[in-house]
């Protein structure tokens, strides 16, 4: 039996109607925040010491530190890693809201436009987070370790507290789960009617050197990550102009079908 999506609701529910049903929404968002927020501040720890581990393998064994300069820094850090997980956790409930809240007052063709964009982006969003976490973050703290010696006979040793390196890991992660979900604002543009694959394909030069300059800019200062967070970001680029050449081509084909008939 085949998936029916049904057209526009046909009844005109009145403004305070949608303010009760944005109030629902939100409450159920919300409640799913602070349960998963409830369930990671149990495992904080564990889920810390799986983003510690690139660190970890990046010192050499048994010399790897981390320290904490604030009484309070260390719980405040395991607040942090809980939220952070939190969100992650709670996505799908919360995507799924907000789908219930907009999906009555499209169109059926509107419906399946959107739904294919909204099911992307967790995926891109967990391929530009893994790639961070699997080969940015490790590349990129060996060559920070890379600075360890001495300078004028006195050592000079890595020792990163608590709550830097959690930030330092949130940065590399949002940085690059965010900017994997070019596609999906560029085809959502090109679907909007503001951005067409014309114009992309001629501002691709100025393009490349902004995704230069965004990868300079959101990540940490060094070559290696920059240059691992504005390859990939040049692939979906073009990728995405594929995927709008096979869209007009396909609207192309369905608009001669309705001619033919």
């Amino acid at each position: 039996m085949a998936l029916k999506i049904r057209d526009i609701d046909e009844t005109q529910a009145p403004l305070l109607d949608h303010l009760i049903e944005l109030r629902t929404r939100l409450l159920r968002a919300i409640m799913a925040l602070a349960v998963a927020f409830a369930v990671c501040l149990y495992f904080a720890a564990d889920i810390f010491e799986i983003l510690v581990y690139p660190l970890a393998a990046a010192f050499p064994e048994g010399e790897g530190r981390l320290i904490y300069t604030k009484l309070y820094e260390a719980f405040f850090v395991e607040i942090k890693v809980a939220l952070f997980a939190a969100f992650f956790v709670s996505f799908p409930i919360i995507a799924n809201q907000l789908w219930a809240f907009i999906a009555p007052g499209l169109y059926a063709r509107e419906k399946k436009a959107f739904l294919p964009f909204l099911l992307a982006t967790p995926v891109l969003f967990l391929l530009g987070a893994s790639l961070a976490y699997f080969l940015v973050m490790p590349t990129a703290f060996e060559w920070f370790l890379g600075f360890e010696g001495t300078t004028g006979g006195i050592p000079q040793e890595a020792l990163p507290a608590m709550g830097d390196y959690l930030d330092l890991v949130m940065r590399f992660i949002l940085a690059f789960g965010i900017s994997f979900l070019l596609p999906v604002l560029l085809l959502l543009l090109n679907r909007a009617g503001l951005v067409s694959r014309e114009q992309l394909t001629g501002a691709r030069r100025y393009i490349v050197v902004a995704v230069f300059i965004v990868a300079a800019v959101i990540t940490p200062p060094d070559i290696v990550s920059q240059l691992l967070l504005a390859v990939p970001l040049l692939v979906l680029f073009e990728a995405s102009l594929l995927f709008m050449k096979r869209s007009e081509d396909m609207a192309a084909g369905e608009d001669e079908g309705d001619t033919s008939g």
